[in-house]
């Protein structure tokens, strides 16, 4: 996330989101095709592992475990418009309040019980009360009528039902009853060989013939290995021992001299999230002074420039462009002054500063963009202290308000409609101290009652009050690269939030 310290930007090389965990353990191989024309594996890198196997708590990052082993019961484009998933055909009411779904019959988990209508149940009810997630799915009602029809139905208006409903791995009551997550229990298009697995290394997958769309999976064996390095992943790549992964703007050119294809990323805002806004945990995040002095002090074009090396944009905003809470032609409301911003403190009572602890989990990039942070905040006398996050509870020791300021390159969606939800509303997963506001509830009362150019016009006053507010401290809009050889096809990232080609785009 950005100059008296162009110099020091020189000496960084920011990787885009997550950087990675360990390539060891591997077997080799790559992507090959049978004698009779069938393909046989793919061979993909992650540049983090996986939190385990519960369903809850998967984050959606580049997590094609989670992607092979789970089926959905509706799917998203790219745009966030729902898709045929274990459901085959589904309505949504008038009141944006009820999802009713037809389930496909004869699906089947990998334990041999039936993905059924009970199924769907067990698991959005675990969904509503488990995993950093669980407040969008508070006060949920799920009625199953029969096997094979469901009905989801939100206590309001919910302008998000399809997004709420595509992200929510479906296991069986049994795994939710016993929460014993040993092992994945899933319906998807791949099943897990726990043979040639080894956890923290490689994850190696079989294909499931029965999956309804086993077509759009046409690699019979599927195996993910998790790196360590920017270093790792290109030569991995460089010497065949994988056919794709994400990689930095470090490496970018190497990947790019060594002949591999590239599909270019545009989903991501690097920021700082203020979500103490009433300073109830650190009373100087409750003046909006501070708040602006913290905006003034990053570098932005200094920040896309030389931390990520030019292939990123200054961001004044968080949402992404072309949504419809973008507010096209928006100046840049908190331009880089030092002068300014030690100003701004000292009128606010604040010129000696404040500590700040950060949380950083290793390889997200966080721990990377950290010593730029700390040295412009310590131009305003603002001392941050680093928190590592590790382990299966990391994300949800990272989202449970503890930290009211996480630093994180968060991604900005097509539908602007779920940053607002994630990042804005108070029970946003991301808006970690859930501090209420009135002018947010009032224009998302707009947004659930309205539509078109009046719903958009509300997204965009959210986004002008966030911004006059200073409740973020956006850096760059930073391009992400995903390499792969040319032995395998990659179509364009079918990916709601635009980070990763999923598993269904490779071919």
């Amino acid at each position: 996330m950005r100059s008296t310290r162009r110099r020091a930007l020189l000496a960084l090389s920011i990787p885009v989101l997550v950087t990675a965990v360990a390539l060891s353990g591997c077997t080799s191989g790559t992507s090959s095709t049978s004698a009779s024309g069938s393909k046989d594996t793919l061979t993909l890198g992650i540049t983090a592992d996986i939190t385990g196997w519960d369903p809850s708590n998967q984050p959606p990052y580049q997590n094609y475990p989670m992607m092979a082993v789970w089926d959905t019961l509706i799917q998203c484009d790219k745009l966030g418009k729902a898709l045929p998933g274990l459901a085959e055909s589904w309505k949504i009411s008038d009141d944006n309040r009820t999802l009713t779904a037809t389930l496909r019959s004869g699906q089947k988990f990998s334990d041999g019980t039936a993905a059924d209508a009970a199924a769907v149940k067990a698991t959005f009810e675990y969904a509503a009360n488990s995993g950093a997630g669980s407040a969008r799915y508070k006060g949920l009602k799920v009625e199953t009528p029969d096997a094979t029809h469901v009905s989801l139905t939100w206590p309001t208006s919910n302008p998000l039902i399809v997004l709420n409903t595509c992200n929510v791995p479906i296991s069986t009551p049994k795994v939710f009853a016993s929460k014993s997550f040993t092992d994945p229990v899933g319906s998807g298009p791949y099943t897990l060989n726990k043979s040639k697995t080894t956890q923290g290394s490689v994850y190696s997958f079989t294909k499931n013939d029965s999956y309804w769309g086993s077509k759009d999976y046409p690699y019979k064996n599927l195996v993910v290995k998790v790196i360590t390095s920017d270093t790792a992943v290109i030569n991995a790549l460089k010497t065949g021992q994988i056919d794709g992964s994400l990689v930095t703007t470090s490496t970018v050119n190497q990947a790019k001299s060594s002949g591999l294809k590239l599909q270019t990323l545009k989903g991501e805002t690097t920021r700082l999230l203020i979500t103490d806004h009433l300073g109830k945990t650190i009373p100087a995040l409750g003046n909006l002074k501070v708040r602006q002095a913290m905006n003034m002090v990053f570098d932005k074009q200094a920040v896309a420039d030389k931390l990520y090396l030019g292939n990123a944009e200054p961001a004044t905003q968080i949402f992404r462009q072309g949504s419809d809470a973008y507010i096209d032609g928006m100046k840049d409301p908190y331009p880089y002054d030092v002068t300014k911003a030690k100003e701004l403190m000292k009128e606010a009572g604040y010129e000696n500063g404040f500590t700040l602890t950060i949380p950083v989990i290793a390889n997200t990039g966080v721990d990377k963009l950290l010593p730029y942070v700390t040295q412009q905040l310590g131009l305003i006398n603002i001392k941050v202290e680093q928190q590592a996050l590790s382990g299966p509870n990391m994300f949800n020791d990272l989202l449970g308000g503890k930290y009211p300021v996480p630093l994180w390159p968060l991604g900005n969606y097509g539908e602007s409609l779920q940053d607002i939800y994630d990042y804005v509303l108070t029970g946003g997963i991301w808006n970690v101290s859930h501090q209420p506001d009135a002018t947010i509830d009032s224009l998302w009362a707009k947004i659930t009652s309205s539509s078109g150019a009046d719903q958009k016009k509300a997204e965009q006053d959210i986004n002008k009050y966030i911004t006059d507010q200073a409740w973020f401290v956006p850096m760059a809009y930073p391009d992400g690269f995903y390499a792969y050889n040319s032995k395998i096809t990659v179509n364009p990232a079918s990916d709601f939030a635009a980070l990763n080609p999923l598993l269904r785009d490779f071919k």
